[in-house]
């Protein structure tokens, strides 16, 4: 299987990976009006995203050419409201096994608050 750079939805979103590895992956962008409520603040499925995406990002760099990897849960907290400016979203693995992973994000604004923390599991599939 050969392992190419996000792509789609995180172009779509923004998303710029500032550091990527098997141990840890960075990723920030800049929140416009498109990523906002009605009254302002983030949407949380914002966050959702950017959680997914870093940790699916450093699932499949560290399975590299063993398979893939698929999310099967993703648990995000919105934690403080935030408007626009850039965020960052860290991704670091809690626990990495032969069938599942788990991974571990945290989202923070410019000023360097949590704004948003999450976790997502991941599914290895083998490559065939």
């Amino acid at each position: 299987m050969r392992i190419t750079p996000p792509s789609g939805f995180d172009t779509a979103m923004g998303f710029h990976f500032v550091e990527s590895g098997a141990d840890r992956v960075v990723l920030a962008w800049d929140i416009t009006e498109s990523n906002l409520q009605p009254n302002g603040i983030v949407h949380g499925g914002t966050y959702c995203g950017a959680v997914e995406s870093a940790a699916s990002w450093g699932a499949a760099l560290w399975l590299g050419e063993r398979g893939t990897v698929v999310g099967v849960s993703n648990q995000t907290d919105f934690l403080k409201a935030a408007g626009a400016g850039r965020m960052t979203a860290t991704a670091s693995p809690v626990h990495r096994g032969r069938s599942q992973q788990l991974w571990a994000v945290e989202v923070v604004d410019a000023q360097d608050r949590l704004v948003a923390r999450g976790q997502v599991r991941l599914q290895n599939l083998t490559a065939q």
